[in-house]
């Protein structure tokens, strides 16, 4: 039997449940534990100034109540929703007062799991601080804290009590003092930047714990010593750059089984050596950045091995010998830059067949010889192939794509050439560069 309801008891009902909407028998307006609620206005209002935070939004989490930069979710269990997002420093997000200072209250947020501050603390100077009492528990996976030029300090070793962190983001502060080894103890930490700080010291020897990691970036340090041999059992890291540090020694042969492995970049340190032994199991290498190191070794053999190779940048470290024939091969090659070495003999003809090759830089080596390219191959380059500074070097003809190059005995007359004996080693030419006798014949023949 259902009972008449009148129309205004009706209207009376339907305004009770919008204006008191409840949820699992609690109210929305209490839909937060009051500690949390609390605890998020202290970080608004450590953060930002933007609004009147208590006033305008009392209810962080409630639908139509609920601040920009803060996601939450509702956990069934306990039937309260829970701040579960920051996001700090990106429109549309809060932006960040030029007091604010880090704050040590987001570990207090018991399901927080994702933090962003971007150009947060750039005036008033802060540290990461982390709770003291060693016994907290976090359900953080990602902590970006980027572009903040006032983030000072070391990194605390407490980060190790973040024990679900997945995304550990410290890059473009100013972070000071050694990489404590506690860090490589978090096992779930998938992505590591820690690039572009004032960090010292050498890589912590336990790096090879994160068997995990698939990123690892320690670029724009001041980190010093070899790398360490444990990185070989890193056998999902897929991204590596340790640039412009002032790293040294050899590439450790365990780098063969870092089969993952996509991008490389050790560039701008004093790595020196031969490293040959360290590559055959780069299968899936697509950039390999190695310029600027006192390498003075041979060119490996074995980078012809690494056929999914796109990049491939070895200048001014010193290599000496010929260009490896295997070059050839890797078909994948858009970019060789191997300027400013030691090497020397001819340009491998192979070079010229590499189908997707745009930037090629030979220049200020002791190359020598005629130019396999053919015309085509030269204009399709264009500005973008440098074989200048090779005295030894010299075109066929030219069609106006030179490459900092003149013409093969462009002003030399026959009689000049044709009386040579095979005991006379060199000839001048008119512009004061030596032509050996393997490259006048060379010439003679490509006439």
């Amino acid at each position: 039997m259902f009972l008449a309801v009148s129309p205004f008891l009706q209207l009376v009902l339907i305004c009770f449940s919008f204006f008191f909407p409840v949820f699992q028998g609690k109210n929305i307006s209490a839909s937060m534990e009051p500690v949390e609620i609390e605890t998020v206005f202290k970080i608004m209002e450590t953060m930002s100034s933007d609004e009147p935070w208590r006033i305008l939004y009392p209810n962080p989490c409630q639908s139509g109540s609920s601040w920009p930069g803060i996601q939450c979710k509702l956990n069934v269990s306990d039937g309260y929703f829970h701040v579960a997002r920051l996001d700090f420093g990106t429109f549309p997000n809060p932006s960040c007062k030029n007091t604010a200072k880090f704050p040590v209250e987001i570990f207090a947020l018991p399901h927080l799991e994702f933090v962003f501050f971007f150009r947060c603390f750039t005036q008033n100077p802060t540290e990461m601080l982390l709770p003291k009492n060693r016994n907290f528990t976090s359900t953080l996976k990602q902590l970006s804290l980027r572009s903040n030029s006032a983030l000072v300090g070391a990194i605390p070793p407490l980060v190790s009590s973040l024990e679900s962190l997945q995304i550990l983001t410290l890059s473009q502060n100013r972070l000071i003092g050694q990489i404590p080894a506690h860090v490589f103890t978090i096992k779930t930490l998938e992505h590591l930047d820690l690039s572009y700080n004032m960090l010292t010291g050498e890589i912590p020897g336990n790096l090879g714990n994160l068997a995990n990691l698939v990123e690892l970036d320690l670029s724009y340090n001041k980190l010093i010593g070899s790398i360490p041999s444990s990185i070989g059992n890193l056998a999902v890291l897929e991204k590596l750059d340790l640039s412009s540090n002032f790293l040294n020694g050899t590439i450790p042969g365990t780098f063969n089984h870092l089969q993952s492995l996509v991008f490389l970049d050790l560039s701008n340190n004093t790595f020196s050596g031969d490293y040959s032994k360290a590559l055959p199991g780069l299968q899936k290498l697509i950039y390999f950045l190695m310029d600027s190191n006192p390498i003075f070794a041979s060119l490996p053999d074995e980078l012809g091995q690494l056929r999914q190779l796109q990049e491939l940048r070895l200048s001014d470290s010193g290599y000496s010998g010929s260009i490896p024939s295997t070059f050839s091969v890797l078909t994948n090659l858009t970019t060789l830059l191997l300027q400013n070495n030691r090497l020397s003999g001819q340009i491998p003809a192979g070079l010229a067949t590499l189908p997707h090759i745009y930037h090629l830089n030979l220049s200020r080596n002791f190359l020598v010889g005629v130019v396999p390219f053919h015309s085509t191959f030269m204009k399709r380059l264009g500005g973008n192939l440098d074989l200048s500074g090779n005295g030894g070097l010299c075109l066929i003809s030219s069609n106006g794509d030179d490459a900092g190059l003149s013409v093969c005995g462009s002003n030399v007359s026959s009689s000049m050439i044709s009386p040579l004996k095979r005991s006379q080693a060199s000839l001048h030419s008119s512009n004061g560069l030596l032509l050996s006798v393997a490259t006048i014949y060379q010439i003679l023949n490509a006439l």
